[in-house]
């Protein structure tokens, strides 16, 4: 049944509310006092106050603009939904009061539904009730945002818009908005010089978790948080980590940040600190030649600290130690190549295989007596050595260059 068969021409009142004039609504009005059996109608000259106990005394309530009551659907129509609410009529909700609903909302409702509404009107002089759904909605979400307010607690809204400051949100039935500082729902790259709805535009129609920041009922102002809700999700993540993590356990995170110092892993809920000393057994320059941002990584837990709330994480010791890697693929006797790193009065050092670093005793290098380790090399030579001795307990290893020349001196 379309609108017009419901309202007369359409006129508002100073509430909003289209007055229901026509000789359908009446039809249906009058139907729904047909189902009511047959409630009592005011009389004529008969003093508020004096109809008011009488429509008490015949089970009726009493209705006055602004109430939000609970009533029973008697009939749904295209644009128009009947309502019982206990009075001496029946209520009309109009479909301009009820776009909570959603397009397809209406089409769910059935006979014996109970709804929430709001009285926008009061008895008119042809005896009908109008109400709002949206109003209604309205209402018990400013209610329920106040007491979120008061709580701190995060809560889900819907994203219905999108504007050059942010964006636009049905929270509990209200219209709220949340700034673009405060968003953090990352979405696809844009391509060029994006406004803010394009680059916005992905989160139409989801929803998002958030906090309330600010909110003015009189203003009809609500300013919410998208960051405020993440961080307080993200506080309590990390409290439930920090209780549970354990020192020695390997997690597995996802690399957040790359410093100078080191790198931030979230292991759940938290970020651990992985210094640079703690990225790699081998050299290198950089964290950036280790990991990059979005990277995931096994990290070990060196130290958990539940005063300061900071996590201590390695990334080279949740990788086999590069003594057991070597120790399996080498043995005493053979012949490797080394670069020397550091040159000292009783020998030099040497790398082999990027990690291990062994010792060139000053009695190693030559055949012959010398005075000083520069007089055979110098940092930076690649030379072949021999083994001649691995203390993987003690991270020792102590090579020959001498031995290996001689032995490739017998070999020629």
């Amino acid at each position: 049944m379309a609108t017009e068969e419901y309202y007369g021409n359409g006129n508002r009142d100073a509430l909003g509310g289209e007055r229901l004039n026509t000789a359908k609504t009446q039809e249906l009005a009058d139907e729904g006092k047909e189902q009511g059996d047959g409630k009592a109608e005011r009389r004529e000259g008969v003093p508020q106050k004096m109809q008011e106990l009488m429509d008490n005394f015949h089970g009726f309530r009493s209705l006055r603009v602004g109430d939000i009551i609970e009533g029973t659907v008697m009939r749904v129509a295209q644009d128009a939904i009947l309502v019982d609410i206990m009075a001496k009529s029946e209520g009309v909700i109009p479909s301009h009061e009820m776009q909570t609903l959603g397009p397809e909302g209406i089409s769910r409702m059935k006979v014996g539904d109970k709804v929430l509404v709001y009285v926008v009107h009061g008895e008119n002089k042809e005896g009908q009730i109008t109400l709002s759904l949206d109003k209604a909605a309205g209402e018990k979400g400013w209610h329920t945002l106040e007491q979120l307010l008061e709580s701190g607690d995060s809560f889900e809204a819907e994203v219905v818009g999108t504007n050059k400051g942010g964006l636009l949100v049905n929270a509990l039935g209200v219209h709220g908005f949340v700034p673009l500082s405060q968003i953090v729902s990352g979405g696809p790259e844009v391509q060029g010089e994006a406004s803010p709805e394009q680059r916005l535009a992905h989160l139409l129609g989801r929803k998002v978790t958030l906090k309330v920041i600010e909110m003015n009922r009189k203003r009809n102002r609500l300013i919410l948080s998208e960051r405020a809700a993440l961080q307080e999700w993200r506080s309590q993540q990390k409290a439930k980590l920090l209780a549970e993590l354990r020192e020695g356990e390997t997690r597995r995170g996802k690399v957040t940040g790359i410093r100078n110092f080191g790198i931030f892993v979230d292991i759940g809920g938290a970020d651990g600190l992985v210094h640079r000393s703690e990225l790699s057994w081998e050299q290198f320059s950089s964290p950036e030649e280790i990991v990059k941002v979005g990277d995931e990584v096994d990290v070990y837990v060196m130290k958990v600290d539940a005063e300061t709330k900071r996590i201590a994480l390695s990334l080279r010791r949740a990788q086999p130690g590069p003594w057991e890697s070597f120790v399996a693929k080498h043995g005493i006797g053979q012949i490797v190549t080394g670069k020397i790193t550091k040159v000292v009065a009783f020998g030099a050092f040497a790398r082999i295989d990027g990690a291990i670093e062994g010792l060139i005793h000053i009695s190693e290098l030559a055949d012959q007596r010398i005075g000083h380790p520069k007089e055979v090399v110098k940092e930076g030579d690649t030379v072949d050595l021999k083994i001649i001795r691995i203390e993987p307990e003690h991270h020792r290893l102590a090579l020959s260059l001498r031995q290996a020349r001689g032995g490739a001196e017998d070999r020629g």
